[in-house]
């Protein structure tokens, strides 16, 4: 494979960026990034394919990358009952799904940064209907098979609102309906599921970023609960409920996955969903494979590059792909932690650093993505 040098070849530059979690979207910044490149090298093609694993941005990274796809809106219950204005993607019909694919993502109907800047309120009441009934929407529609995205939740409940939108029903001793959220989890004495929408013909597959348990120290109270507000005071009743509602619904909380979202893993098993890791999905299914093995560099990235970078996140998929096709892979980054490894990248650069600090790196994501694309591009 020919290589760009500095006497202006024409070379093709992939982008393969996941969000930058509270800051910009993968689209976004992927446009950032090409924007910096082109400037320092005009006569290269850019080539966009923004990432995701299951979160924020995963509806985003099949839109740019699928002719075709097309936004619908939809007004659901907010994580925190409020109404929200949010969409699902039709992916357009193919030999295997007559219908289309409906996107969804949990991000953008029941997620956490729908409730504002921390410290964020209600941990104990937000819920994921608003999920369920976008869920729920793209069944009305007609779709072929669904694909959910379950990153980024900001509940605890069992993935109990969801499975109500879709039609279960959720009972205390009494025979009421349970509180949403975490707060109703300990008063479930019953949950039926008998008037629970069918899944599309084609199946629905999950995308998910976490192997996690429902419960126990692995579990989705446990390890994600403080990030959603529950204090250690609140986490054992709260995997003890979360115990409850598997014994009831019978399904193996041991699962992988069970415990993402908020145990909205565990409820997507027992609805009969196929969990799988979110970044290898949407690569396959955005053909970023395809696109690097015609690519002479591939630039990938996240919000924060640490330790746990190399385990199934954006960063390390790609730069596995572009590792089999022999083609290098270049890192941009909001931080790189001091326990990262960055030397399997033929460049770095960390955002935090070309601004000084983490602060005037959020508060301008777009300025110093630009900057950073200039600077690998004249690194190459």
């Amino acid at each position: 494979m020919s290589k760009p040098d500095d006497c202006g070849d024409v070379g093709t530059v992939v982008l393969a960026v996941d969000s930058f979690k509270g800051s910009i979207a993968a689209d976004a910044a992927a446009d950032a990034v090409a924007a910096g490149w082109s400037a320092a090298r005009p006569g290269d093609v850019i080539v966009r394919r923004p990432m995701a694993d299951g979160g924020e941005g995963t509806i985003a990274a099949f839109a740019a990358a699928v002719p075709g796809a097309r936004l619908v809106p939809v007004t659901v219950d907010g994580p925190d009952g409020e109404p929200v204005s949010a969409h699902w993607l039709h992916l357009p019909p193919t030999p295997e799904t007559p219908e289309g694919t409906g996107v969804v993502e949990l991000a953008g109907t029941s997620g956490i940064e729908l409730l504002g800047a921390p410290p964020r309120l209600r941990p104990f009441d937000a819920d994921t209907r608003g999920f369920g009934q976008a869920i729920s929407a793209a069944l009305v529609h007609g779709v072929s098979r669904l694909v959910l995205g379950i990153g980024s939740s900001a509940s605890t409940d069992a993935g109990i609102g969801m499975l109500t939108a879709l039609g279960a029903r959720v009972l205390d001793a009494g025979g009421a309906p349970v509180a949403p959220g975490a707060r109703g989890l300990a008063e479930v004495a019953e949950i039926d599921l008998s008037d629970l929408v069918p899944l599309p013909p084609g199946g629905v597959r999950v995308l998910s970023d976490v192997t996690n348990p429902l419960t126990g120290p692995r579990g989705a109270a446990a390890v994600f609960g403080p990030q959603k507000g529950l204090t250690a005071i609140d986490i054992p009743p709260v995997d003890a409920a979360l115990a409850r509602v598997a014994e009831l619904l019978g399904c193996d909380p041991e699962a992988p996955g069970s415990g993402a979202a908020g145990g909205t893993g565990y409820a997507l098993r027992v609805w009969g969903g196929d969990l799988v890791a979110g970044a290898g999905e949407v690569a396959e299914l955005i053909g970023l494979a395809d696109a690097i093995a015609r690519a002479e560099v591939v630039v990938t990235g996240e919000g924060s590059f640490d330790g746990q970078s190399a385990h199934g996140k954006v960063p390390s998929l790609v730069r596995h792909l572009a590792t089999a096709a022999g083609v290098p892979t270049m890192l941009v980054a909001g931080r790189i932690a001091p326990d990262a490894d960055t030397t399997a990248f033929a460049a770095s650069v960390s955002l935090t650093d070309l601004a000084g600090s983490p602060e005037a790196a959020m508060a301008e994501p777009a300025t110093w993505l630009i900057r950073a694309g200039a600077a690998l591009a004249a690194s190459r």
